[in-house]
């Protein structure tokens, strides 16, 4: 009755219209959940610079003093009116100020936070704060996406130049906070030469945001430990020896996944990307037990061009993001080396790109371990061979499963 009555006494008296309609119903609703939410989204700074706002818009701070004092702050949307008639509880503007003075202070610090990055616009639209049912889902392009894909451009170019580091999704693991905060930069910005101190210096501020809010570990993403960049997390850590959060780039354990997924019968094994960081990890591991070359591990972006060689019945692992394209019919293709999450995880709402929700990629997963564990050392440029063992052992301790069958 509250929302049809102004709709009502417009249309009746020959101002209703179409727009009108919508727009008053979506802005009350709008203003109706904000009020609702409990979580404050205008600035206490915001009323100081401009005040007559507060007079117009209210806050859920304003609306909750309602329910704590109810001789006050009856108004829906506007304060003015409760100004007006003397119900004004004369601590909404200094509340609202003190809550929004003091946001992120009490809030609780995670343990562990995996550092990523936008790979494309249409794995931009994969997440929960956008579509929430599409990212419980493992990604893939849909049809109804591609009429927002404008739009998510123009976002996306918005936030490559005016974005910081946001978080993104969260979850639970035994009493801990793990976090996945997320750089506003585009998967093909990292291989322009330009971008370059651009990308460092939003990945450095990250880390020094969570050394100084007590962050245990920060792991390093996909491109974001990318060895020409930044020498996979060497460049931070030589520059800031002081920092108390430890970083890493989680891929001995992702080594570890790899060469764990081979058969222990098999003697042959081709390699590309052997000169890569995880490349070279795993052929050295292969060398102590004597592998040779039949299987192919990708460890570099392989055309369906290049794959026509090899022979029929070949089973690709890989290691390459994005994930080779499967173009044989006769061949059988591996997923990205990933993990399966405790049991006990709680609170994991969304799916982590093209994996299946519970699942994480390995190199997530080495970050995670990295803080269970306790370690103290930070795990940056190139893998250790002689500890793949012992970080996929104390992966398996603390209830991480590969998804694949060893």
């Amino acid at each position: 009755m509250v929302i049809g009555i102004p709709i009502m006494g417009s249309i009746l008296m020959g101002s209703g219209s179409t727009s009108m309609i919508y727009g008053y119903v979506l802005g009350f609703d709008f203003m109706r959940c904000m009020g609702h939410s409990n979580v404050e989204v205008i600035h206490g700074a915001i009323f100081n610079k401009l005040p007559f706002l507060r007079y117009l818009i209210y806050t859920p701070t304003y609306h909750s003093l309602h329910h704590s004092d109810m001789g006050t702050n009856f108004c829906l949307f506007m304060p003015l009116f409760d100004a007006m008639w003397n119900t004004l509880n004369s601590n909404s503007w200094q509340l609202h100020n003190k809550i929004t003075s003091n946001s992120g202070e009490n809030g609780r610090v995670p343990d562990f936070v995996f550092l990523a990055h936008i790979l494309d616009v249409m794995s931009a639209m994969h997440i929960a704060f956008v579509n929430r049912s599409f990212a419980s889902i493992s990604f893939s392009t849909r049809i109804f996406l591609l009429p927002f894909w404008p739009a998510t451009l123009m976002i996306l170019l918005m936030m490559w130049a005016w974005s910081k580091t946001f978080l993104l999704t969260f979850y639970n693991l035994r009493g801990r906070l793990y976090q996945t905060w997320v750089v506003p930069r585009f998967g093909f910005q990292y291989f322009l030469p330009f971008a370059a101190d651009g990308i460092n210096k939003k990945i450095e501020e990250a880390i020094l945001k969570a050394d100084r809010m007590g962050v245990k570990v920060i792991s390093l993403a996909a491109l974001n430990k990318n060895e020409a960049l930044n020498g996979g997390g060497t460049l931070f850590v030589n520059k800031h020896p002081q920092l108390k959060v430890r970083v890493c780039h989680g891929n001995t354990l992702s080594a570890a996944v790899i060469v764990k997924e081979i058969p222990k019968d098999v003697k042959e094994v081709f390699l590309t990307g052997s000169t890569s960081k995880l490349g070279r990890a795993i052929a050295l591991y292969l060398c102590r037990r004597h592998v040779r070359v039949l299987i192919w591990i990708a460890g570099k972006w392989i055309t369906p061009w290049e794959q026509r060689w090899a022979p029929s019945g070949t089973h690709f692992h890989q290691f390459v993001v994005p994930p080779i394209l499967a173009s044989r019919r006769d061949c059988t293709y591996g997923d990205l080396a990933a993990m399966r999450l405790p049991e006990d995880v709680e609170g994991l709402g969304s799916c982590e790109y093209k994996l299946e929700r519970g699942v994480v990629h390995a190199c997530h997963a080495g970050g995670a371990v990295h803080q269970l564990e306790g370690w103290t050392h930070h795990e940056i440029g190139p893998i250790d061979v002689d500890r793949i063992d012992l970080v996929w052992e104390a992966a398996l301790k603390h209830g991480f499963r590969p998804v694949f069958q060893p």
